[in-house]
């Protein structure tokens, strides 16, 4: 029987930058950040939950061939593939943070909707990103 969501991947285009923006900005913690030969296993996660990664994958080798690597490179820069749904208990603040740490690719402010409140903006990759108060 499964028991837990362990680590979900998203592409994106360059890790190191990635990880500037979800730790540095989003406010996310690195979990792993592991080499082996030229290969690294990075992934974030919410602080203090210690549960589910998030892992930062550029499209490439060893997982993919050229050319479906630059497919996927094309796709995650249009912002056509998955995106990652994050929980807040203070959207408007976060909002402002974000803003002032210099994020600028809002795909919608906080807005009101019978579920709760919610906001969209894109990683530099482009992934979508929806972040919710509910």
């Amino acid at each position: 029987m499964i028991t837990k969501l362990n680590v979900t991947t998203i592409y994106v285009l360059d890790k190191d930058e990635a990880l500037d923006f979800y730790v540095g900005k989003l406010g996310l913690e690195k979990g792993n950040d592991v080499k082996q030969d030229s290969y690294r296993w990075l992934t974030v996660r919410v602080p203090g939950e210690g549960s589910t990664e998030i892992s930062l994958e550029v499209p490439g080798v060893p997982l993919h061939d050229e050319a479906t690597a630059q497919q996927l490179r094309e796709l995650v820069a249009k912002g056509a593939l998955n995106g990652l749904v994050l929980n807040t208990d203070d959207i408007q603040g976060l909002y402002e943070s974000l803003k002032a740490a210099g994020v600028t690719d809002f795909t919608q402010e906080p807005t009101k909707h019978f579920y709760g409140t919610d906001m969209g903006l894109r990683d530099p990759s482009g992934n979508p990103i929806r972040v919710l108060q509910q």
